[in-house]
């Protein structure tokens, strides 16, 4: 799978997503750093799968009717590796290109793990 990384995610976390055999790139390798959400999915779809984020609003600032990338978000205590490397099993689930883009989200949100996947509109599983 293909990843583009938010730029509020540590850049060591390339790596992990590496080893569990994604093709990785930053927002800031690609040259879009200091893009906006909407500009940044518009100009990662056609070249990444997915959009690795940790911004829990992202959800509501953009609707995903029509796109052909999706966005991961990471919920996690803080954006240090430590509270983010246990939520890598959500990267290793995979997106299919061929579906309609999706959102989904992995970690601790609201004091309980929830996972959430949804196509082009989002709902909760609890």
């Amino acid at each position: 799978m293909k990843i583009l990384m938010d730029e509020c995610l540590p850049f060591a976390l390339k790596g992990n997503l590496a080893a569990l055999g994604h093709e990785c790139q930053t927002v800031q390798q690609a040259g879009f750093g200091s893009k906006k959400s909407g500009e940044l999915l518009t100009l990662a779809e056609g070249r990444w799968d997915v959009l690795l984020t940790s911004d829990r609003n992202i959800k509501y600032q953009q609707n995903m009717t029509g796109r052909r990338v999706s966005i991961l978000i990471l919920c996690a205590k803080s954006n240090r590796m430590k509270d983010l490397l246990p939520l890598m099993h959500a990267c290793a689930m995979p997106f299919s290109p061929s579906r309609p883009a999706a959102w989904s989200r992995s970690g601790l949100c609201s004091q309980m793990a929830e996972q959430t996947m949804v196509q082009t509109t989002i709902s909760s599983q609890r």
